[in-house]
């Protein structure tokens, strides 16, 4: 396509009306508990992105912080107790939106080993648990963790499929694990280039094959947020709309 041809496909995109984030209405990707992970630095901060998911239309957010080896070593207790303090100032300053608790596990050697000592994890909904890879080197024994994950009753959701580097071109992968029950989320802000221009393509792929159950914000800083607004005119935001996504069932 030309010069011309791509200025007019950008006026296109840009007169298109914002997407309804209402229409998602839960959030289950984020990281609002302040002081535990790269997320929210303070109250204030968890409060002000609580309040920008309000006047986005979201009523329910399921904050999801790091559990990763000795990186981020949380437990149940340090996210739950951080919940209960955010949801006392949350409540105290009248926001109407909920907030609740999981994690994003990442699949490492503690990870499996929680699995194996049969450790209760954090999870959502009917047992989903949110986890993911690293985002360079392709994972070893993927298969054992999923059937871990089956066995124990728990409902795998694999975070950002669109941002492991090593499946770039390709969704096979996401299509072969869905068909075994994982369910797929991808980072709204992949589609609006936030994490470059392989994550974007990756991320349009996977709508256009139809593979991806969950649609999130992956919000560690209020400019995420800003980002996505400013964003939701763009078509591949409105062929959301056409996916049997799963975010409203959690309401």
């Amino acid at each position: 396509m030309g010069l011309f041809g791509r200025g007019k496909e950008r006026k296109r995109e840009a007169a298109l009306p914002p997407f309804d984030l209402s229409l998602l209405g839960v959030d289950i990707h984020s990281h609002l508990i302040p002081g535990i992970d790269d997320g929210s630095k303070s109250m204030d901060q968890t409060i002000a992105m609580m309040a920008k998911f309000e006047s986005l239309g979201y009523s329910r957010l399921i904050t999801t912080p790091h559990i990763m080896g000795d990186f981020y070593r949380n437990t149940p207790e340090i996210i739950l107790g951080g919940l209960k303090e955010v949801q006392k100032t949350a409540n105290k300053l009248g926001l109407k939106i909920q907030i609740d608790a999981a994690a994003e596990y990442y699949f490492d050697e503690s990870l499996m080993n929680r699995l194996l000592a049969k450790e209760e994890l954090l999870t959502f909904g009917d047992k989903k648990v949110l986890f993911e890879f690293s985002m360079l080197s392709k994972p070893d024994q993927v298969d054992k963790l999923l059937f871990e994950f089956f066995t124990q009753g728990y409902t795998p959701v694999l975070a950002h499929f669109e941002r492991y580097t090593y499946y770039f071109g390709s969704v096979e992968m996401a299509s072969e694990w869905r068909g075994k029950g994982v369910e797929i989320q991808m980072n709204l802000n992949s589609l609006t280039g936030h994490y470059g221009p392989e994550v974007k393509k990756q991320a349009e792929l996977m709508i256009d094959s139809k593979l991806v159950d969950y649609a999130v914000s992956d919000c560690h800083r209020i400019e995420h947020l800003m980002l996505l607004e400013k964003n939701l005119g763009r078509s591949y935001m409105h062929k959301l709309a056409d996916l049997d996504l799963k975010n409203s069932e959690l309401l």
